[in-house]
């Protein structure tokens, strides 16, 4: 029985630390086009993601979203803005909750997001979202929004309260979280090295006020440093490495930055018209180090046709692409064989690996789309 009870437990831990991301809010004296942004490099076990377009309800404003595959009816968002610069997403967390509400009546984050999209403006509005859903929300999560006015926000949610941290109160008006929450017990949860991670690799950019979303996506969701051990495996000479504590994981099935607008002064309105042009969510579906960056817009026709669901099988042929490249990173299936990661295939003295030949091109993708928005 004793040994039924830790293999239990492994599984458990094991499970949850397949739930999990790394994320950031940048406030936007600290991107050199003075937009603040949003970024998630998500984990999760559902691998196939897509992205979707839902549309104006009654009532309810128009979003674009990250969801999973199987979600053919599009009820929980994992990341997404709205018509009027409202964006939010979420990371999980594993050190807040304070009750017995039982697992079944969890993980309604998606749920949460979904309403905040239809219904939220400001982050002002979220707040109010929150304070009045019925108890208990069901939820355990830290949730990372921006708005249309340059205000930021990560609110450590449990079942009954939660603990906000705005942007512009933090030193250097850059929020990172991983799987743990500020406000809650210590010593527990999971992504500290993570957050440790993404402090480092962020640090010399936020000093130079220069963090942009490609910063985020092809630096930081590419990056195979670790913290703990002070060292950068993707400039080592080891062909296989143990696939633990880098913000790319395994587990890690999207990359997305939503970038906003230059902040609208208090009081002036919104115009999805205008904030529709503005604001870019640049998104790489699949494992981060092989994925292509797809500018995606707030609109009917703003969600390219690869990173929409298929109308049979749910999947993204984007995301089916990239999850093909990450089969050959991790090419053992036989036990522990996802644990490895074959970094020649990322990185090689050819200059073919997937990172070395995808960065340049996305580069060039975040330049002209840019480009074009700009003028």
């Amino acid at each position: 029985m004793k040994h039924i009870y830790i293999l239990i437990y492994l599984l458990v831990v094991t499970a949850l630390q397949g739930l999990a991301c790394t994320s950031a809010i940048i406030g936007a004296d600290k991107n050199p086009y003075g937009r603040p942004l949003l970024w998630k490099n998500r984990d999760t076990s559902a691998f196939d993601n897509k992205i979707e377009y839902v549309p104006s309800g009654e009532g309810e404003f128009a979003y674009v979203g990250l969801y999973n595959s199987k979600d053919s009816l599009l009820n929980e968002v994992w990341m997404g803005m709205n018509e009027y610069g409202f964006a939010v997403m979420n990371t999980a967390s594993y050190n807040i909750k304070d009750d017995n509400v039982a697992e079944k009546d969890m993980d309604k984050e998606g749920l949460v997001m979904t309403r905040a999209l239809k219904t939220c403006k400001t982050v002002d509005d979220f707040a109010n979202l929150i304070d009045t859903l019925p108890r208990p929300m069901g939820v355990e999560a830290n949730f990372g929004v921006i708005d249309a006015y340059g205000d930021g926000a990560y609110f450590e949610t449990n079942n009954h309260s939660f603990v906000r941290y705005d942007l512009k109160d933090s030193p250097d008006h850059v929020l990172v979280r991983t799987n743990y929450s500020h406000s809650g017990r210590d010593n527990e949860g999971y992504g500290f090295i993570r957050e440790a991670n993404a402090g480092h690799l962020l640090k010399p950019y936020i000093e130079s006020e220069s963090v942009t979303p490609e910063v985020l996506t092809e630096t930081l969701s590419r990056s195979f440093y670790h913290s703990l051990l002070g060292k950068d495996f993707s400039k080592e000479e080891e062909r296989w490495v143990i696939d633990q504590d880098f913000i790319p994981r395994f587990t890690s099935t999207a990359t997305i930055v939503i970038e906003g607008c230059k902040p609208l002064s208090p009081g002036e309105t919104l115009s999805p018209d205008f904030l529709t042009r503005q604001y870019i969510m640049w998104t790489g579906l699949g494992y981060p180090p092989c994925s292509e960056i797809i500018p995606v817009r707030c609109k009917e026709d703003g969600v390219d046709q690869s990173l929409r669901g298929d109308e049979k099988t749910g999947k993204s042929p984007q995301c089916d692409k990239v999850l093909q490249r990450k089969n050959e990173v991790f090419p053992f299936t036989k036990g522990n064989g996802n644990k490895y990661i074959d970094m020649t295939r990322l990185f090689n003295d050819d200059e073919t690996g997937y990172v070395q030949v995808l960065v340049p091109q996305n580069l060039e993708t975040y330049r002209v789309t840019r480009l074009k928005r700009d003028e």
